[in-house]
């Protein structure tokens, strides 16, 4: 009976592995020599006959070793903990005792450029990979294999892996800024009792700060993660603004690149608040004054939304945690200084906050779900209505993936309008908004298409600006995310958005784009210069000068 059982287990444990793949890998890593390149193979069962090799060295495992499910292999396994925080299963290069070694052979170490990796089961070849060819090289990125398909989107060191996810029957609060933003940001962090998480691209506005300066004192956590390099540094309205917040006693952090550790994202452009595990707030605006204006005056057009549902909010306080815990988020120290003043235009409420429930919930996050809003577009059955700050060309064949959608949406019948930013710095280069509308209307000529494109109207009794990334499909579906329509934005910043599917809030942000819309049809007054006294000014100007000239030649 003993021996049955005894021959039983060793013929188990000698059954080699079924179906073992190379399913990711990096090549060329950020540390010095690459000494944290790694692999990870899948499979399970006996790893006897296994090999891996470059064509040049490689490597196979000791006797009796076993796969199940997935296995990473380090060239250098302090280097990959360093780099990861966790240690590999296997390492190539003997580095610490605690860490099984690989039996190799040569000298395999992939380089970045082009190289191969092939996978034997005894003297078979099951698995080739070659770059550039199945992959394409960056530093950084890990190649990986998901559903037959290297590499679907890019995934660089250190980011998250996040599937989609459908929240169902939630009830939220939708807003628009200027209108309301800055009240609802008020009675969100006014009703926190346990904790408020703060995850913002740029925060300068003294009075939010003082909002959570408020919570904190009342024995609120409040801990508040930046980018530690957004475009044209760190302000010294944010740095004040970060002063007080650590004064108060609230810990403020930045993503930057610090020492080994090499930030997953280009920038941290997320802008987002989970409140006591219970609520999402969420919005297009930085946490600045022009972006949460006092009630009354002017700023930014831009979208906003609290969602009330603990699940929802657990699934962002995840990524949450992820993001602040890795080693490039360091503390960020203010300096006192001179804060940042408010707008000085008055405006007129037109939109109070406005309550739903029973809202369908998508969470878009960039990079890992940022392709959620090219299917939002791809389902479009009646109407797209895009509010953006810019759109830019970008990709394979100068293209934009999101506008690529968007366009072939008016093809196939649905109603299309596209709303841009015409602030002065929108709008005075050779290749920015007016000649994406321009380029956008020549399509709906050329193509007698029901798409049109227009440079939102500025200024007195409408909004400064639009920072806008807002899209309303079927007039119920609305998009309120902080993701710009460009190429670095949806495939290496950190963003975060999310799809309300809901009759009323769609109804809601509807009205706001009406309005915006119909203003943008009067003639467009650009934020900035005064265009007009520019161009009567050039006028004045080349007269005096064909005067003076013929007064000269007489």
């Amino acid at each position: 009976m003993y021996r049955t059982i005894s021959l039983i287990f060793i013929l188990f444990i000698l059954v080699p592995a079924g179906a073992v793949m190379i399913v990711e890998f990096c090549p060329d890593p950020y540390l010095y020599g690459d000494e944290d390149e790694y692999l990870v193979l899948e499979g399970n069962g006996f790893l006897d006959g296994i090999k891996v090799s470059d064509g040049e060295g490689g490597f196979r495992f000791p006797e009796f070793s076993r796969i199940s499910g997935k296995l990473v292999v380090a060239r250098n396994g302090m280097a990959y903990a360093e780099v990861h925080g966790t240690a590999p299963d296997y390492e190539i290069f003997d580095s610490s005792p605690g860490i099984p070694d690989v039996i190799r052979s040569g000298n395999m170490q992939l380089s970045n450029t082009g190289d191969e990796l092939l996978l034997y089961n005894g003297p078979d070849l099951r698995q080739k990979i070659s770059w550039p060819g199945e992959v394409s090289c960056r530093q950084g990125q890990v190649h990986f294999l998901e559903n037959g398909v290297w590499d679907p989107r890019v995934l660089m060191i250190g980011q998250t892996r996040i599937s989609p996810a459908l929240f169902e029957d939630v009830s939220g609060t939708a807003f628009v800024a200027p209108d309301s933003s800055f009240t609802a940001f008020k009675e969100i962090t006014g009703s926190a009792r346990e904790e408020i998480l703060v995850n913002v691209y740029e925060f300068s506005s003294p009075a939010m700060a003082e909002e959570l300066i408020k919570a904190e004192e009342r024995g609120v956590r409040v801990t508040v993660l930046l980018e530690g390099g957004p475009v044209g540094g760190i302000s010294s309205g944010e740095r004040s603004v970060v002063f007080m917040m650590n004064r108060s006693g609230i810990p403020v952090y930045q993503m930057v690149n610090s020492g080994s550790a090499h930030a997953p994202y280009r920038y941290n452009h997320a802008k987002y608040m989970v409140i006591d595990h219970r609520a999402l707030f969420l919005t297009s605006e930085n946490f600045k004054t022009h972006g949460f204006p006092p009630e009354g005056q002017s700023g930014n057009r831009g979208y906003g939304v609290i969602l009330y549902d603990p699940a929802l909010a657990a699934y962002f306080h995840s990524i949450y945690e992820q993001d602040i815990g890795g080693n490039w988020i360091v503390p960020l120290a203010g300096k006192e200084g001179e804060l940042e003043e408010p707008e000085k235009g008055v405006y007129d409420v037109e939109f109070e906050a406005f309550s739903f429930e029973g809202a369908r919930v998508t969470p878009v996050i960039s990079p890992d779900t940022s392709s959620l809003i090219c299917d939002l577009i791809r389902g479009a059955q009646e109407s797209i209505d895009i509010e953006q700050a810019y759109i830019k060309k970008s990709g394979e064949n100068d293209q934009n993936p999101f506008l690529y959608e968007v366009l072939n949406a008016s093809e196939r019948g649905v109603t299309v309008r596209v709303l841009l930013d015409s602030y002065w710095f929108s709008v005075e280069g050779d290749d920015d908004n007016d000649e994406m509308v321009e380029f956008i209307n020549i399509h709906a000529r050329s193509g007698n298409l029901p798409l049109e494109a227009r440079c939102a109207a500025l200024g007195k009794g409408d909004p400064e600006k639009v920072h806008n990334k807002g899209v309303i499909v079927d007039g119920r579906k609305v998009l309120v995310s902080s993701i710009n329509w460009n190429l670095n934005s949806p495939t290496f910043n950190r963003e975060a958005g999310v799809i309300i599917d809901h009759p009323e809030a769609g109804a809601y942000f509807s009205r706001v784009f009406e309005c915006d819309w119909e203003a943008a049809g009067n003639p467009v007054s650009y934020g900035g210069p005064d265009v007009t006294k520019i161009v009567v000014a050039l006028v004045v100007i080349a007269g005096l000068t064909i005067f003076y000239l013929f007064r000269r030649k007489r």
